[in-house]
């Protein structure tokens, strides 16, 4: 087996990369390098600098390398830069998506592992989000994620291909510093920055209806992450039609909490500041984690605290302190 990882230099895709060759499994990566780092890849693994809109790249890379299965994990994957350039967001993340399925259809790959998101869900107003929760995004980035899945399916049935499509809740953490999220997206490095800088912590909204009045979510570590990955690829090694599949702790932990663990981890437990809601957020998004266990036979080791405390060390690392 030979398996190609889009965006394998990145966040993400280098934990990937990492996990699939500790167990063994031939990878090479592809990227654009818009947001990897080549020096992210385990030693040995191959980088393709490109994208997955390079259609003639694509069926080049996937011949020359006799790949068996593709793990799709680039895209661009932030809500707000979505909501101000929808349609960079469809061309890139639908468009590229396309360009790769031909590609594979083409070239006879019968395996394929979709990076999804929570995002297609939008706000359900339930206790634990299920597979078969409704899907309604709420921004663009929520539709290309879920027009994505529709797209792997159709391939999938239309050409023989096998696929997962692995819906992320929220990610955090890294398995060493050097592999660390670099950007100040997510709330983890946002709590960083702040008090790195010597500010307060803010929390958007505590009237939610949660027993301390702050959003709760599932975070999940990227070590864990990384490993469902490899265990999606190889529930692909029997033809399997489609499977769609939640990545979570099925576990809720609110702002407020997370932020507690944070300040006891750097040592800067100043109070949070709290401002008012951001439009769009849920009071609660938890997986459903049973089906990941049934199916892939995975379910997440590490807790929230591991999680912070490796986040903190990446972030030292990258960004002093």
């Amino acid at each position: 087996m030979t398996w190609l990882i889009t965006g394998g230099a990145g966040y993400i895709g280098a934990h990937v990369a990492r996990a699939m060759t500790d167990a063994g499994e031939r990878v090479l990566a592809l990227d654009d390098l818009s947001a990897g780092v080549p020096a992210r890849l385990p030693e040995g693994v191959p980088l393709i600098q490109g994208s997955s809109l390079d259609g003639d790249l694509l069926k080049r890379v996937l011949a020359e390398h006799a790949v068996t299965g593709v793990v799709h994990l680039a895209a661009r994957k932030q809500v707000a830069e979505s909501v101000a350039q929808p349609t960079r967001y469809y061309r890139e993340n639908v468009g590229g998506l396309a360009t790769l399925l031909d590609a594979v259809a083409e070239a006879g790959v019968r395996r394929f592992v979709f990076s999804s998101s929570a995002a297609v869900y939008g706000n359900p107003d339930v206790d634990l989000i299920t597979e078969d929760t409704p899907c309604a995004p709420v921004n663009p980035y929520g539709e290309t994620k879920l027009t994505g899945e529709w797209l792997v399916r159709a391939a999938g049935r239309a050409h023989g291909i096998s696929t997962v499509c692995l819906r992320y809740f929220n990610v955090a953490g890294a398995a060493a510093p050097e592999l660390a999220d670099t950007g100040v997206f997510n709330i983890v490095p946002m709590v960083f920055d702040r008090l790195t800088r010597d500010e307060a912590p803010r929390i958007f909204g505590d009237d939610y209806p949660t027993p301390d009045g702050t959003c709760v979510r599932d975070y999940i570590h990227v070590a864990d992450l990384a490993e469902a990955h490899l265990a999606a690829a190889r529930r692909l090694s029997d033809p399997i039609g489609d499977l769609t599949v939640n990545i979570g702790r099925g576990e809720g932990v609110s702002v407020r909490e997370l932020i507690d663990v944070i300040g006891e981890i750097t040592g800067d437990a100043r109070p949070p500041v709290v401002e008012g809601r951001r439009p769009g957020d849920a009071p609660r998004a938890v997986a459903s984690a049973a089906r990941a266990a049934d199916e892939l036979g995975w379910t997440a080791r590490r807790s929230v605290g591991e999680m912070v405390d490796s986040a903190w060390r990446g972030w030292l690392l990258h960004h002093g302190g």
